[in-house]
């Protein structure tokens, strides 16, 4: 990972993160996520990865809201995360992913919930186990949860608006 910078994203760079989230998905479905977020003052945290003044890496956290007997509980949805292709399998998904968590945790946030493969976010510390009680519309195997602190791990959770439009 030599010579690259994890910092936050800047108004300046977000052609740099549309470009990086189609070449990471090979579609332009989670860059439109990734604007209608923005747009939306959806987005709790979103830091991206520069190596010689391109972005190369981008992850983005947005408000999730877990409603129980009418209470809500806010936390944060980790999504999407990406990495150009040609930089694959150097560490630069995992480094967005543990600053942006030391970020969060310093902010004061408890949980976080992820939806994507359970052998990579395992290793950042997000179980199944904490998340197959909650309802959800994208309740699967690939729901994860990782807690800092005391959080539900049942009641509904309501993603951003953004995210019903995929």
């Amino acid at each position: 990972m030599n010579d690259v910078v994890i910092r936050p994203a800047e108004e300046r760079d977000r052609a740099g993160i549309h470009q990086v989230e189609e070449r990471a998905f090979g579609q332009a479905g989670e860059a439109t996520l990734v604007d209608r977020l923005v747009a939306d003052g959806d987005v709790v945290l979103e830091l991206v990865a520069e190596k010689e003044d391109r972005i190369v890496g981008h992850v983005l956290f947005s408000r999730l809201t877990v409603e129980e007997n009418g209470e809500g509980f806010a936390a944060v949805a980790l999504a999407p995360l990406a990495v150009d292709p040609d930089l694959h399998c150097q560490g630069i998904g995992g480094a967005l992913v543990r600053e942006a968590h030391e970020r969060l945790k310093q902010a004061g946030e408890k949980l976080s919930i992820v939806l994507g493969d359970p052998a990579y976010y395992g290793r950042f510390g997000y179980h199944r186990s904490g998340a197959e009680k909650f309802d959800s519309d994208y309740q699967c195997d690939a729901l994860q949860a990782l807690a800092w602190s005391e959080a539900p791990s049942t009641g509904r959770l309501i993603y951003a608006p953004a995210f019903s439009a995929l």
